[in-house]
Protein backbone atom coordinates (compact mmCIF):
# COMPACT_ATOMS: atom_id res chain seq x y z
CA UNK A 1 0.00 0.00 0.00
CA UNK A 2 2.99 2.30 0.79
CA UNK A 3 3.59 2.05 -2.99
CA UNK A 4 0.27 4.67 -3.32
CA UNK A 5 1.54 7.45 -1.11
CA UNK A 6 4.25 8.01 -3.11
CA UNK A 7 2.51 9.09 -6.45
CA UNK A 8 1.34 12.25 -7.73
CA UNK A 9 -0.15 14.65 -6.40
CA UNK A 10 1.04 13.32 -3.02
CA UNK A 11 -2.04 15.12 -1.19
CA UNK A 12 -4.63 13.18 -3.25
CA UNK A 13 -2.74 9.54 -3.44
CA UNK A 14 -2.49 9.54 0.53
CA UNK A 15 -5.61 10.15 1.31
CA UNK A 16 -6.61 7.69 -0.75
CA UNK A 17 -4.23 5.36 0.64
CA UNK A 18 -6.05 5.52 4.06
CA UNK A 19 -9.50 5.21 2.23
CA UNK A 20 -8.40 1.88 0.75
CA UNK A 21 -7.40 1.16 4.51
CA UNK A 22 -11.51 1.36 5.74
CA UNK A 23 -13.93 -1.20 5.15
CA UNK A 24 -16.87 1.01 3.37
CA UNK A 25 -19.08 -1.10 0.59
CA UNK A 26 -22.72 0.02 0.44
CA UNK A 27 -24.44 0.62 3.57
CA UNK A 28 -21.30 0.10 6.10
CA UNK A 29 -19.51 3.67 5.21
CA UNK A 30 -19.44 3.96 9.01
CA UNK A 31 -16.25 3.29 9.92
CA UNK A 32 -14.60 5.96 7.36
CA UNK A 33 -17.32 8.64 8.09
CA UNK A 34 -16.20 8.62 11.93
CA UNK A 35 -12.00 8.66 10.55
CA UNK A 36 -13.42 12.10 8.43
CA UNK A 37 -15.65 13.78 11.29
CA UNK A 38 -12.89 12.66 13.40
CA UNK A 39 -9.94 14.38 11.02
CA UNK A 40 -12.19 17.20 10.17
CA UNK A 41 -12.78 18.24 14.11
CA UNK A 42 -8.84 18.03 14.63
CA UNK A 43 -8.12 20.78 11.60
CA UNK A 44 -10.92 23.02 12.99
CA UNK A 45 -12.77 22.26 9.77
CA UNK A 46 -16.58 22.32 10.95
CA UNK A 47 -18.30 19.28 9.71
CA UNK A 48 -22.20 17.77 9.43
CA UNK A 49 -23.91 15.05 9.64
CA UNK A 50 -27.32 14.72 8.51
CA UNK A 51 -30.07 12.57 8.66
CA UNK A 52 -29.57 9.75 6.49
CA UNK A 53 -25.38 9.65 7.47
CA UNK A 54 -23.95 12.05 4.51
CA UNK A 55 -21.31 14.61 5.25
CA UNK A 56 -20.87 18.12 4.57
CA UNK A 57 -17.86 19.54 5.25
CA UNK A 58 -16.80 23.80 5.07
CA UNK A 59 -13.49 25.39 4.39
CA UNK A 60 -13.92 29.37 3.94
CA UNK A 61 -12.39 31.08 0.95
CA UNK A 62 -8.54 32.12 0.79
CA UNK A 63 -7.55 34.93 1.40
CA UNK A 64 -8.96 37.59 -1.24
CA UNK A 65 -11.16 35.00 -2.68
CA UNK A 66 -14.01 35.75 -0.30
CA UNK A 67 -16.43 37.18 -3.04
CA UNK A 68 -16.73 34.17 -5.39
CA UNK A 69 -19.42 31.92 -5.96
CA UNK A 70 -19.79 29.05 -3.36
CA UNK A 71 -18.19 25.26 -4.68
CA UNK A 72 -20.10 21.86 -3.71
CA UNK A 73 -17.22 19.02 -4.55
CA UNK A 74 -18.98 15.98 -4.09
CA UNK A 75 -18.29 12.50 -4.06
CA UNK A 76 -19.89 9.43 -2.31
CA UNK A 77 -18.38 6.94 0.14
CA UNK A 78 -19.14 3.66 -0.75
CA UNK A 79 -17.80 1.12 -3.01
CA UNK A 80 -19.18 -1.56 -5.28
CA UNK A 81 -17.79 -5.06 -3.41
CA UNK A 82 -17.61 -6.99 -5.76
CA UNK A 83 -14.43 -9.97 -5.65
CA UNK A 84 -13.15 -12.98 -7.69
CA UNK A 85 -14.45 -16.24 -6.88
CA UNK A 86 -11.24 -17.24 -5.70
CA UNK A 87 -10.58 -14.09 -3.48
CA UNK A 88 -10.93 -14.37 -0.05
CA UNK A 89 -12.28 -10.99 1.40
CA UNK A 90 -14.56 -9.88 3.44
CA UNK A 91 -15.50 -6.01 2.56
CA UNK A 92 -16.93 -5.13 5.94
CA UNK A 93 -13.34 -5.51 7.58
CA UNK A 94 -10.69 -6.20 5.32
CA UNK A 95 -8.46 -3.37 3.39
CA UNK A 96 -8.88 -2.83 -0.21
CA UNK A 97 -5.25 -4.67 -1.33
CA UNK A 98 -4.34 -1.85 -4.31
CA UNK A 99 -1.13 -1.78 -6.06
CA UNK A 100 0.70 -0.28 -8.96
CA UNK A 101 1.10 -1.77 -12.28
CA UNK A 102 2.38 0.77 -14.84
CA UNK A 103 0.42 3.67 -15.11
CA UNK A 104 -2.46 1.86 -13.43
CA UNK A 105 -3.08 1.36 -9.63
CA UNK A 106 -5.45 -1.88 -9.28
CA UNK A 107 -6.55 -3.93 -6.82
CA UNK A 108 -5.67 -8.15 -5.47
CA UNK A 109 -8.90 -9.85 -6.62
CA UNK A 110 -11.52 -7.17 -5.59
CA UNK A 111 -13.23 -4.01 -7.02
CA UNK A 112 -10.74 -1.20 -6.18
CA UNK A 113 -13.15 1.69 -4.94
CA UNK A 114 -11.30 4.59 -7.51
CA UNK A 115 -15.46 4.57 -8.05
CA UNK A 116 -15.72 6.85 -6.21
CA UNK A 117 -12.73 7.16 -3.72
CA UNK A 118 -10.43 9.25 -5.74
CA UNK A 119 -13.02 11.68 -5.90
CA UNK A 120 -13.48 12.08 -2.45
CA UNK A 121 -10.24 11.80 -1.94
CA UNK A 122 -9.34 14.60 -3.98
CA UNK A 123 -12.11 16.73 -1.83
CA UNK A 124 -10.61 15.95 1.09
CA UNK A 125 -7.21 16.81 -0.14
CA UNK A 126 -8.33 19.94 -0.98
CA UNK A 127 -9.88 20.88 2.34
CA UNK A 128 -6.40 19.35 4.03
CA UNK A 129 -4.35 21.92 1.98
CA UNK A 130 -2.98 25.33 3.29
CA UNK A 131 -2.11 26.61 -0.29
CA UNK A 132 -4.43 25.61 -3.14
CA UNK A 133 -6.56 29.23 -3.75
CA UNK A 134 -10.81 28.86 -3.57
CA UNK A 135 -13.86 30.58 -2.63
CA UNK A 136 -16.29 29.47 -0.06
CA UNK A 137 -15.77 25.78 -0.40
CA UNK A 138 -18.25 23.06 0.91
CA UNK A 139 -17.21 19.13 0.37
CA UNK A 140 -20.52 16.68 0.09
CA UNK A 141 -19.56 13.42 0.82
CA UNK A 142 -22.98 10.61 0.04
CA UNK A 143 -23.75 7.25 1.39
CA UNK A 144 -25.02 3.80 -0.54
CA UNK A 145 -24.63 5.74 -3.88
CA UNK A 146 -24.36 2.22 -5.40
CA UNK A 147 -26.88 0.32 -3.79
CA UNK A 148 -29.53 2.69 -3.83
CA UNK A 149 -28.60 6.41 -3.74
CA UNK A 150 -30.24 7.06 -0.22
CA UNK A 151 -28.03 10.05 0.78
CA UNK A 152 -28.88 11.52 -2.48
CA UNK A 153 -32.15 10.60 -1.73
CA UNK A 154 -31.88 12.16 1.51
CA UNK A 155 -29.93 15.26 1.28
CA UNK A 156 -32.74 18.39 2.62
CA UNK A 157 -32.85 22.08 0.96
CA UNK A 158 -31.31 24.25 2.51
CA UNK A 159 -28.33 22.07 3.58
CA UNK A 160 -25.68 23.49 0.87
CA UNK A 161 -25.23 26.92 0.54
CA UNK A 162 -22.96 26.70 -2.50
CA UNK A 163 -23.69 28.15 -6.01
CA UNK A 164 -22.25 25.91 -8.40
CA UNK A 165 -21.74 21.41 -7.62
CA UNK A 166 -18.35 19.75 -8.75
CA UNK A 167 -19.20 15.93 -9.15
CA UNK A 168 -16.34 14.15 -9.22
CA UNK A 169 -17.75 10.48 -10.32
CA UNK A 170 -17.44 10.60 -13.83
CA UNK A 171 -14.70 8.21 -15.25
CA UNK A 172 -13.11 9.47 -17.88
CA UNK A 173 -10.43 11.96 -18.43
CA UNK A 174 -11.26 14.66 -21.44
CA UNK A 175 -14.88 14.24 -21.11
CA UNK A 176 -17.11 16.83 -19.13
CA UNK A 177 -20.17 15.42 -18.08
CA UNK A 178 -23.43 17.48 -18.21
CA UNK A 179 -26.14 15.33 -17.63
CA UNK A 180 -27.03 11.46 -16.78
CA UNK A 181 -29.65 8.63 -16.67
CA UNK A 182 -32.62 8.13 -14.48
CA UNK A 183 -33.35 4.42 -13.40
CA UNK A 184 -35.47 2.30 -11.18
CA UNK A 185 -35.20 -0.79 -9.38
CA UNK A 186 -37.54 -4.15 -10.86
CA UNK A 187 -37.61 -7.51 -8.81
CA UNK A 188 -39.54 -10.67 -9.97
CA UNK A 189 -40.66 -12.79 -7.70
CA UNK A 190 -42.06 -16.67 -9.21
CA UNK A 191 -43.46 -18.92 -6.43
CA UNK A 192 -42.27 -22.31 -6.84
CA UNK A 193 -43.78 -25.83 -6.78
CA UNK A 194 -41.28 -28.13 -6.19
CA UNK A 195 -41.19 -32.24 -6.43
CA UNK A 196 -39.04 -35.25 -5.82
CA UNK A 197 -35.91 -36.02 -7.62
CA UNK A 198 -35.58 -38.99 -9.36
CA UNK A 199 -33.01 -41.93 -7.49
CA UNK A 200 -32.22 -43.18 -10.37
CA UNK A 201 -31.05 -39.51 -12.00
CA UNK A 202 -27.40 -38.12 -11.93
CA UNK A 203 -27.09 -34.37 -10.51
CA UNK A 204 -24.37 -31.53 -11.85
CA UNK A 205 -24.15 -28.28 -10.75
CA UNK A 206 -23.51 -25.86 -14.42
CA UNK A 207 -21.13 -23.03 -14.11
CA UNK A 208 -20.58 -19.87 -16.11
CA UNK A 209 -18.05 -18.21 -15.46
CA UNK A 210 -15.07 -16.33 -16.65
CA UNK A 211 -16.57 -13.01 -17.96
CA UNK A 212 -15.40 -9.62 -17.64
CA UNK A 213 -19.34 -7.89 -16.27
CA UNK A 214 -18.69 -4.45 -15.21
CA UNK A 215 -20.42 -1.40 -14.66
CA UNK A 216 -24.11 -2.07 -15.93
CA UNK A 217 -24.49 1.39 -17.37
CA UNK A 218 -20.76 2.58 -18.31
CA UNK A 219 -20.53 -0.86 -20.28
CA UNK A 220 -23.55 -1.98 -21.09
CA UNK A 221 -23.34 -1.13 -24.67
CA UNK A 222 -19.88 -2.90 -24.80
CA UNK A 223 -22.14 -6.37 -25.43
CA UNK A 224 -20.52 -8.53 -22.80
CA UNK A 225 -21.62 -11.56 -21.63
CA UNK A 226 -24.56 -11.64 -18.93
CA UNK A 227 -24.05 -14.89 -17.02
CA UNK A 228 -27.45 -14.94 -15.85
CA UNK A 229 -28.59 -14.62 -19.24
CA UNK A 230 -26.08 -17.34 -20.71
CA UNK A 231 -27.11 -19.66 -18.49
CA UNK A 232 -30.83 -19.73 -18.90
CA UNK A 233 -30.12 -19.86 -22.62
CA UNK A 234 -28.74 -22.92 -22.30
CA UNK A 235 -31.28 -24.17 -19.73
CA UNK A 236 -34.31 -23.50 -21.98
CA UNK A 237 -32.76 -24.57 -25.60
CA UNK A 238 -31.68 -28.09 -23.47
CA UNK A 239 -34.20 -28.42 -20.44
CA UNK A 240 -36.80 -30.53 -22.89
CA UNK A 241 -34.73 -32.03 -25.02
CA UNK A 242 -32.37 -33.73 -22.18
CA UNK A 243 -35.37 -33.93 -20.01
CA UNK A 244 -33.44 -31.84 -17.56
CA UNK A 245 -34.99 -31.15 -14.41
CA UNK A 246 -33.49 -27.83 -12.48
CA UNK A 247 -33.12 -27.83 -8.43
CA UNK A 248 -32.03 -23.95 -8.45
CA UNK A 249 -30.65 -20.95 -10.14
CA UNK A 250 -28.25 -18.83 -8.81
CA UNK A 251 -26.24 -15.55 -10.24
CA UNK A 252 -24.68 -11.75 -9.75
CA UNK A 253 -24.72 -10.43 -6.65
CA UNK A 254 -25.82 -6.46 -7.16
CA UNK A 255 -28.05 -5.43 -9.58
CA UNK A 256 -25.99 -2.40 -11.78
CA UNK A 257 -23.29 -5.09 -11.94
CA UNK A 258 -23.21 -7.09 -15.13
CA UNK A 259 -23.22 -10.70 -13.59
CA UNK A 260 -19.72 -12.64 -14.64
CA UNK A 261 -21.11 -15.54 -12.59
CA UNK A 262 -23.76 -17.87 -12.52
CA UNK A 263 -24.63 -21.31 -11.30
CA UNK A 264 -28.03 -24.05 -11.44
CA UNK A 265 -28.07 -26.97 -10.43
CA UNK A 266 -29.80 -30.23 -12.68
CA UNK A 267 -30.26 -33.29 -12.89
CA UNK A 268 -30.69 -35.72 -15.90
CA UNK A 269 -31.22 -39.20 -16.23
CA UNK A 270 -28.10 -41.14 -16.54
CA UNK A 271 -28.61 -42.08 -20.16
CA UNK A 272 -28.24 -38.95 -21.13
CA UNK A 273 -25.34 -37.71 -18.92
CA UNK A 274 -22.62 -37.97 -22.04
CA UNK A 275 -25.50 -35.83 -23.98
CA UNK A 276 -25.57 -33.09 -21.78
CA UNK A 277 -21.49 -33.13 -21.47
CA UNK A 278 -21.24 -32.49 -25.52
CA UNK A 279 -24.03 -29.65 -25.04
CA UNK A 280 -21.89 -27.90 -22.98
CA UNK A 281 -18.79 -28.26 -24.40
CA UNK A 282 -20.59 -27.25 -27.89
CA UNK A 283 -22.44 -24.36 -25.86
CA UNK A 284 -18.91 -23.03 -24.42
CA UNK A 285 -17.60 -23.30 -27.89
CA UNK A 286 -20.39 -21.15 -29.68
CA UNK A 287 -20.03 -18.69 -26.93
CA UNK A 288 -16.87 -18.08 -27.68
CA UNK A 289 -17.76 -17.79 -31.48
CA UNK A 290 -20.38 -15.04 -30.40
CA UNK A 291 -18.24 -13.48 -27.63
CA UNK A 292 -14.95 -13.32 -29.55
CA UNK A 293 -14.58 -9.70 -28.83
CA UNK A 294 -16.42 -8.62 -25.95
CA UNK A 295 -15.88 -11.45 -23.98
CA UNK A 296 -13.19 -14.08 -25.29
CA UNK A 297 -13.00 -15.69 -21.97
CA UNK A 298 -16.01 -17.06 -21.27
CA UNK A 299 -16.71 -20.54 -19.75
CA UNK A 300 -19.23 -23.13 -19.38
CA UNK A 301 -18.72 -26.09 -17.11
CA UNK A 302 -20.24 -29.27 -15.53
CA UNK A 303 -19.35 -30.94 -12.44
CA UNK A 304 -20.84 -34.01 -10.55
CA UNK A 305 -22.68 -33.00 -7.15
CA UNK A 306 -24.27 -35.50 -4.83
CA UNK A 307 -28.13 -35.64 -5.93
CA UNK A 308 -30.42 -33.03 -3.75
CA UNK A 309 -34.06 -34.18 -2.57
CA UNK A 310 -36.16 -31.83 -4.50
CA UNK A 311 -36.53 -30.39 -8.19
CA UNK A 312 -38.58 -27.69 -8.97
CA UNK A 313 -41.56 -29.24 -10.92
CA UNK A 314 -42.02 -29.04 -14.34
CA UNK A 315 -44.37 -26.02 -14.27
CA UNK A 316 -42.30 -23.86 -12.28
CA UNK A 317 -39.34 -24.71 -14.15
CA UNK A 318 -41.31 -23.96 -17.55
CA UNK A 319 -42.02 -20.79 -15.95
CA UNK A 320 -38.95 -19.47 -14.91
CA UNK A 321 -36.86 -20.61 -18.14
CA UNK A 322 -39.13 -18.83 -20.38
CA UNK A 323 -39.43 -15.39 -17.97
CA UNK A 324 -35.63 -15.49 -17.69
CA UNK A 325 -34.81 -16.39 -21.35
CA UNK A 326 -37.31 -13.98 -22.64
CA UNK A 327 -36.32 -11.17 -20.47
CA UNK A 328 -34.76 -8.23 -21.68
CA UNK A 329 -31.29 -7.24 -21.20
CA UNK A 330 -28.72 -4.62 -22.07
CA UNK A 331 -28.79 -1.58 -24.77
CA UNK A 332 -32.52 -1.42 -25.52
CA UNK A 333 -32.19 1.76 -27.32
CA UNK A 334 -29.33 4.40 -28.22
CA UNK A 335 -30.15 7.82 -28.12
CA UNK A 336 -31.12 9.98 -31.20
CA UNK A 337 -30.02 13.54 -29.21
CA UNK A 338 -26.27 12.42 -28.22
CA UNK A 339 -24.29 10.15 -30.69
CA UNK A 340 -23.00 7.28 -29.13
CA UNK A 341 -24.68 7.04 -26.09
CA UNK A 342 -27.23 4.44 -24.61
CA UNK A 343 -30.83 6.08 -24.00
CA UNK A 344 -32.25 3.30 -22.09
CA UNK A 345 -31.00 -0.19 -20.80
CA UNK A 346 -31.80 -3.11 -18.86
CA UNK A 347 -29.48 -5.34 -16.51
CA UNK A 348 -30.68 -8.69 -15.54
CA UNK A 349 -28.85 -8.13 -12.76
CA UNK A 350 -28.81 -10.86 -9.32
CA UNK A 351 -31.08 -14.11 -9.27
CA UNK A 352 -31.10 -15.72 -5.98
CA UNK A 353 -33.59 -19.30 -5.10
CA UNK A 354 -35.34 -19.67 -2.04
CA UNK A 355 -36.94 -22.29 -0.19
CA UNK A 356 -40.48 -21.14 -2.22
CA UNK A 357 -39.79 -18.62 -4.61
CA UNK A 358 -37.48 -17.50 -7.04
CA UNK A 359 -36.31 -13.47 -6.97
CA UNK A 360 -34.69 -11.91 -10.20
CA UNK A 361 -33.30 -8.63 -9.51
CA UNK A 362 -33.04 -5.96 -12.77
CA UNK A 363 -31.63 -2.30 -12.87
CA UNK A 364 -33.72 0.04 -15.73
CA UNK A 365 -31.62 3.07 -16.97
CA UNK A 366 -33.21 5.49 -18.92
CA UNK A 367 -31.76 8.99 -20.05
CA UNK A 368 -35.79 10.05 -20.67
CA UNK A 369 -38.85 8.62 -18.37
CA UNK A 370 -40.86 7.38 -20.79
CA UNK A 371 -38.19 5.00 -22.13
CA UNK A 372 -37.67 3.89 -18.62
CA UNK A 373 -41.11 3.71 -18.45
CA UNK A 374 -41.65 1.46 -21.23
CA UNK A 375 -39.53 -0.91 -20.36
CA UNK A 376 -41.10 -1.26 -16.53
CA UNK A 377 -44.57 -1.99 -18.72
CA UNK A 378 -42.86 -4.67 -20.98
CA UNK A 379 -41.48 -6.30 -17.45
CA UNK A 380 -44.79 -5.91 -16.33
CA UNK A 381 -46.30 -7.64 -19.41
CA UNK A 382 -43.63 -10.32 -18.74
CA UNK A 383 -44.22 -10.74 -15.36
CA UNK A 384 -48.12 -11.46 -16.25
CA UNK A 385 -47.13 -14.03 -18.59
CA UNK A 386 -45.03 -15.80 -16.67
CA UNK A 387 -46.92 -15.93 -13.23
CA UNK A 388 -44.38 -13.79 -11.12
CA UNK A 389 -45.18 -10.55 -9.19
CA UNK A 390 -42.88 -7.84 -10.62
CA UNK A 391 -42.41 -4.81 -8.15
CA UNK A 392 -40.83 -1.02 -9.29
CA UNK A 393 -38.87 0.63 -6.85
CA UNK A 394 -36.12 3.46 -5.62
CA UNK A 395 -36.86 5.63 -9.26
CA UNK A 396 -34.44 8.76 -9.80
CA UNK A 397 -34.73 10.92 -11.82
CA UNK A 398 -32.06 11.56 -14.65
CA UNK A 399 -30.08 14.93 -14.92
CA UNK A 400 -30.89 17.14 -18.27
CA UNK A 401 -28.11 19.02 -20.09
CA UNK A 402 -28.18 22.30 -19.59
CA UNK A 403 -26.48 23.89 -22.86
CA UNK A 404 -26.13 27.16 -21.33
CA UNK A 405 -24.43 26.00 -17.43
CA UNK A 406 -21.48 28.55 -16.85
CA UNK A 407 -19.52 25.77 -14.87
CA UNK A 408 -19.89 23.73 -17.61
CA UNK A 409 -17.96 26.52 -20.08
CA UNK A 410 -15.82 27.05 -17.06
CA UNK A 411 -14.19 23.83 -17.37
CA UNK A 412 -14.34 23.42 -20.98
CA UNK A 413 -12.44 26.26 -21.51
CA UNK A 414 -10.19 25.18 -18.51
CA UNK A 415 -9.17 22.35 -20.00
CA UNK A 416 -8.93 23.45 -23.44
CA UNK A 417 -6.11 26.57 -21.97
CA UNK A 418 -4.39 23.77 -20.35
CA UNK A 419 -4.31 20.84 -22.60
CA UNK A 420 -4.63 22.88 -25.91
CA UNK A 421 -7.45 20.62 -26.99
CA UNK A 422 -10.81 20.57 -26.76
CA UNK A 423 -12.57 18.23 -24.22
CA UNK A 424 -15.73 15.87 -24.76
CA UNK A 425 -18.94 17.38 -24.11
CA UNK A 426 -20.89 13.94 -22.85
CA UNK A 427 -24.10 12.80 -21.28
CA UNK A 428 -23.35 9.60 -19.07
CA UNK A 429 -25.67 6.20 -19.38
CA UNK A 430 -25.11 5.85 -15.65
CA UNK A 431 -26.85 7.14 -12.83
CA UNK A 432 -25.07 10.32 -11.12
CA UNK A 433 -26.20 11.82 -7.67
CA UNK A 434 -26.91 14.89 -10.04
CA UNK A 435 -30.24 14.81 -10.57
CA UNK A 436 -31.58 13.92 -7.39
CA UNK A 437 -29.83 17.08 -6.03
CA UNK A 438 -31.65 18.93 -8.61
CA UNK A 439 -34.50 18.50 -6.74
CA UNK A 440 -33.94 20.54 -3.29
CA UNK A 441 -31.36 22.57 -5.33
CA UNK A 442 -33.09 23.41 -8.64
CA UNK A 443 -30.85 26.47 -9.35
CA UNK A 444 -27.59 24.75 -8.53
CA UNK A 445 -25.12 24.87 -11.86
CA UNK A 446 -23.61 21.19 -11.68
CA UNK A 447 -20.66 19.54 -14.12
CA UNK A 448 -19.08 16.46 -13.27
CA UNK A 449 -15.47 15.49 -13.93
CA UNK A 450 -13.03 12.82 -13.24
CA UNK A 451 -10.40 10.68 -14.61
CA UNK A 452 -10.16 7.51 -16.42
CA UNK A 453 -11.16 4.41 -14.65
CA UNK A 454 -11.32 1.08 -16.18
CA UNK A 455 -14.27 -1.76 -15.48
CA UNK A 456 -15.71 -0.19 -12.36
CA UNK A 457 -18.09 -2.81 -10.61
CA UNK A 458 -16.03 -5.26 -11.04
CA UNK A 459 -12.65 -6.91 -10.14
CA UNK A 460 -10.76 -5.80 -13.23
CA UNK A 461 -11.44 -2.21 -12.16
CA UNK A 462 -8.03 0.02 -12.44
CA UNK A 463 -7.50 3.90 -12.37
CA UNK A 464 -5.09 5.97 -14.44
CA UNK A 465 -2.21 7.19 -12.24
CA UNK A 466 -1.63 10.20 -14.95
CA UNK A 467 -4.85 10.87 -15.61
CA UNK A 468 -5.63 11.32 -11.88
CA UNK A 469 -2.84 14.01 -12.12
CA UNK A 470 -4.70 16.16 -15.10
CA UNK A 471 -7.93 15.20 -13.20
CA UNK A 472 -6.61 17.12 -10.44
CA UNK A 473 -4.78 19.69 -11.89
CA UNK A 474 -8.39 20.63 -14.21
CA UNK A 475 -10.15 20.03 -10.59
CA UNK A 476 -7.61 22.94 -8.87
CA UNK A 477 -7.51 25.26 -12.04
CA UNK A 478 -11.22 25.76 -12.22
CA UNK A 479 -11.34 26.70 -8.58
CA UNK A 480 -9.40 29.27 -8.86
CA UNK A 481 -11.64 30.27 -12.03
CA UNK A 482 -14.99 30.22 -9.86
CA UNK A 483 -16.21 33.78 -10.97
CA UNK A 484 -17.37 36.43 -8.56
CA UNK A 485 -21.10 36.45 -7.24
CA UNK A 486 -23.35 38.63 -8.62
Amino acid sequence: MSQLSQLAPQPLWQWFEKICAIPRPSKHEAALSQHIQAWAKSVGLPVIEDAVGNLIIRKPATAGMEDRKGVVIQAHMDMVPQANADKVHDFTKDPIEAWVDGDWVKAKGTTLGADNGIGMASALAILASNDIPHGPLEVLLTIDEEAGMTGAFGLQAGVLTGDILINTDSEQEGEIYMGCAGGVDASFTLPLTKDACNADAKAFRLTVSGLKGGHSGVNIHLGRGNANKILARFLFDYADQLGLALTDFTGGSLRNAIPREAFATITVAAAKADALATAVAEYQALLRAELAVADADVKVALTSVELPAEQLSASSQAQLLALLHACPNGVIRMSDEVEGVTETSLNLGVITTHADKIVALCLIRSLINSGRDNVCSQLAALGKLAGAEVVFSGAYPGWKPDNESEVMAIVRNTYQDIYHKEPVIMVIHAGLECGLFKEPYPTMDMVSIGPTIRYPHSPDEMVNITTVGQYWELLLAVLQRIPTKA
